[in-house]
């Protein structure tokens, strides 16, 4: 049995270029497209993405951790990332999107809800190994 799992730090390796092109696009793009308000939401959403990427290459190498916990961390991890960080992204080009992008604003809060969910089932994970 392999101490690392190859699926997760797949994704979190490709999570993490995309991210670094996410944010570059936030950096150097939107300046002349939106407000400084909207480019420091922006900025958030590109930071607990990769806040939560690192913390699933940490997850996919860390020996110990069953199975079970590094596949429900990675679900409600990439939920979290979606959700939370995803629709920051659209809210912030909401004027340049071909659809009515209200139904965003409640979404934040529930990837933000995963991300939580993914920490404490880390957390409950570490508790259980023996």
């Amino acid at each position: 049995m392999n101490n690392f799992d190859k699926k997760i730090l797949i994704t979190a390796t490709l999570l993490a270029a995309i991210t670094i092109a996410i944010g570059a696009f936030g950096a150097h793009g939107l300046k002349n497209l939106v407000d400084e308000a909207s480019i420091r939401s922006f900025e958030t959403g590109v930071r607990y993405q990769m806040y939560h990427v690192i913390a699933l290459v940490i997850i996919g190498f860390a020996g110990g951790i069953s199975e079970s916990t590094r596949q429900w961390v990675f679900r409600f991890f990439i939920l979290g990332i979606l959700l939370f960080s995803g629709s920051i992204y659209l809210l912030t080009l909401k004027e340049f999107i071909p659809f009515n992008s209200k139904f965003l604003g409640p979404i934040t809060p529930v990837g933000g809800l995963f991300f939580i969910m993914g920490w404490l089932r880390l957390c409950y994970g570490i508790i259980k190994i023996k």
